[in-house]
């Protein structure tokens, strides 16, 4: 009901094709075929023009007299065609069986140059060769009924007898065709009829069925159901009275026409009325609910004006516009109504739930906190980039919903979940062999590349870590978790904020320290990462108490050692190009540099992981390390103003 409530003329549409097949079943099942691959043509050759021209001309020849045999066209092209409708038939019963049995022959036997289709009350048969007037048992198909009774419970009744008679009858028929029946001694009467195809002589008929009757005692003599068909000849046997009655005489036959007439009328007037009123009903519920629609989004939009704020939605109108939004019923199904099971985790946000679309898409939703500031401002945040942000290292953010004090968004689902998950645990850690990290450190710098020169707006990311890179299904890395980001005009000079939020451990020392923060803080970010994934130790928690040091002052010291190969997870050390792998240190040491000058763009980064012709400068060293994990939201003694007025702070101001 679902199916005909979403579209009313799919159920228009469901109860004439249901009407269609009821009247093609009547007349026209489809028993079986023969489709020899002796030879094919091809699409649009002659032979297939011969074949679908001569069809219908043998359909036509075969309504008066029930049969029809010729050819058409010049060798090789040249087809040979017949027709042929039981013999108790009328003309209209056997035009409602060749005309599907046309259509059918051509698509079972795509292209085959000889076939022959059984039909309920007709057969057609067409080859390259000539096959008329002679025998065919070649293709002989026996059916029978396996569910039946078997006659051997009753050795009186002897099927041969009955065959042999019709075949007999049938050989001097001009139809080549017989029925009849016998009744038993215990009083059961079975029914049989066999046919000819009009191309044989009366000796050929006889001598085809005999053949087709061999070894009947072998294959049918326990059967009470069964029919043998091949191309020059048929047989038939049952235990139910299947022969066509008498024919009407014209009078009653054109009575008949017009009561048949009638009650079609009838029938059909009816149908037709209930289908308007039916059509009436669900255009009514389909206007009825795109009103609701309508209404729900405009109350989605003001709410979202409420907390986006008046000025800021008409800043942002464009985008307010591309918007989408979703129900929050659409949501409570798909999660569940937020069941504990479909739970992944939660964070400063608020919880984050898996869930089904009804399409079959899984989603990630993101629900805020009532009680979470900093939520809130990381909700608005990445509401004003979700039409921003197209790129295939990004997670896509699907959908918002804001509706009953709720709020949400909607994210595709990484099956994977994050980097930090499989990196830093001893087992997970091993299906990170070299080829997928070189995948992923390489998807996480076109991401930021993304981000910093490529995207419609120019972002900064300000929390870059491994729990902020999930993986998909092939474990493809996506950045996600914009709720910190900031949008910034271009220049490379920094920004002051009064503000500093991110993840310590990843922060760059003059944003840590000073609030100033610029691309080249999340090439920082990228910089730490890096020599996480080349090590498989985190930052924030590493520490040798012999030495005291920090995963950077690690890697340094090694690296200046020329001990670079001890810092290589023991997991891919054996595993990993040598070369490449300190390469990648190098790169790491390069972008954790103390100034921001002396760091590298995303773009040059990228370039630098992409070709090994590129000559790396020599790195100073980190003076910058803190090993203390806390998501901060720390206000500076002095509030500090904007250097660059082209910034867009979408933060709370």
């Amino acid at each position: 009901m679902l199916f005909f409530a979403s579209n009313p003329f799919n159920f228009i549409i469901f109860l004439l094709s249901n009407l269609l097949l009821f009247h093609t079943k009547i007349h026209a099942d489809h028993l079986t075929e023969n489709c020899p691959d002796a030879a094919n043509y091809t699409t649009n050759s002659p032979f297939e023009t011969n074949l679908k021209t001569l069809f219908p001309s043998l359909s036509k020849s075969a309504l008066s007299t029930g049969f029809s045999n010729d050819s058409l066209g010049d060798d090789p092209d040249r087809v040979y065609g017949l027709v042929l409708c039981r013999g108790d038939v009328d003309g209209s019963t056997c035009e409602s069986c060749l005309d599907p049995a046309i259509q059918e022959i051509q698509e079972v036997c795509s292209n085959k140059k000889s076939g022959i289709i059984w039909f309920q009350d007709c057969m057609i048969r067409y080859s390259n060769q000539d096959f008329f007037g002679t025998i065919d048992v070649r293709s002989r198909t026996l059916l029978w009924n396996v569910n039946n009774r078997s006659e051997a419970d009753n050795p009186r009744i002897d099927g041969r007898v009955l065959v042999d008679r019709l075949a007999s009858e049938a050989s001097s028929s001009p139809l080549m065709f017989a029925t009849g029946n016998k009744t038993y001694e215990n009083g059961e009467t079975r029914y049989g009829m066999v046919q000819c195809t009009r191309d044989l002589s009366p000796g050929n008929c006889i001598s085809c069925l005999a053949e087709l009757s061999k070894g009947l005692e072998d294959c049918c003599g326990g059967k009470r159901q069964w029919r043998i068909l091949a191309g020059s000849c048929n047989i038939r046997y049952d235990a139910y009275n299947f022969i066509e009655t008498a024919k009407p005489t014209s009078q009653e036959a054109g009575d008949n026409t017009k009561s048949v007439k009638v009650i079609i009328i009838a029938v059909v007037s009816t149908l037709l009325g209930v289908l308007i009123l039916v059509a009436c009903f669900f255009f009514y519920q389909s206007r009825r609910k795109r009103a609701q629609r309508a209404k729900k989004k405009e109350r989605h939009q003001k709410a979202m004006t409420e907390i986006m704020g008046a000025q800021t939605m008409q800043e942002e109108e464009v985008k307010a516009q591309e918007l989408p939004l979703i129900d929050l019923d659409t949501i409570e199904e798909a999660t569940n109504y937020f069941s504990d099971e479909n739970k992944l985790g939660e964070g400063g946000f608020g919880p984050v739930y898996k869930g089904m679309l009804p399409d079959g898409k899984q989603i990630a939703v993101k629900r805020l906190s009532r009680s979470s500031v900093q939520g809130l401002e990381e909700f608005k945040n990445e509401i004003l980039l979700i039409a921003k942000l197209q790129h295939r290292n990004l997670v896509r953010l699907l959908y918002c919903c804001i509706e009953k004090a709720e709020k949400m968004l909607v994210y595709e689902f990484m099956p994977n979940t994050s980097l930090d998950v499989f990196l830093f645990d001893l087992d997970k850690r091993a299906k990170l062999n070299w080829t997928r990290r070189f995948n992923i450190v390489l998807g996480i710098a076109r991401g930021l590349l993304y981000l910093h020169e490529d995207s419609r707006l120019r972002i900064i990311h300000r929390d870059l870590k491994a729990s902020n890179v999930l993986l998909d299904n092939e474990m493809n890395p996506k950045i996600s978790d914009f709720g910190l980001a900031r949008i910034y005009g271009g220049s490379e000079s920094g920004i002051n904020t009064n503000r500093i939020v991110g993840t310590y451990g990843y922060m760059a020392p003059e944003y840590a320290l000073e609030g100033i923060f610029s691309v080249k803080s999340d090439v920082f970010s990228f910089g730490v990462l890096l020599l996480e994934i080349i090590s498989g130790q985190k930052n924030h928690r590493f520490y040798i108490s012999q030495h005291s040091q920090s995963l950077l002052a690690y890697a340094w010291r090694l690296w200046k050692e020329g001990k670079g190969i001890e810092l290589i997870d023991p997991h891919i050390v054996n595993s990993c190009p040598t070369n490449e792998a300190l390469r990648w240190i190098h790169i790491g040491l390069i972008c954790v540099q103390e100034d921001p000058i002396d760091r590298p763009t995303m773009s040059t980064v990228v370039l630098m992981l992409g070709s090994e012709s590129v000559t790396l400068p020599k790195p100073t060293q980190p003076t910058f390390s803190v090993r203390r994990e806390a998501i901060i939201a720390k206000e500076t003694s002095s509030a500090s103003s904007i250097s660059n007025p082209t910034v867009s702070d979408i933060g709370p101001r």
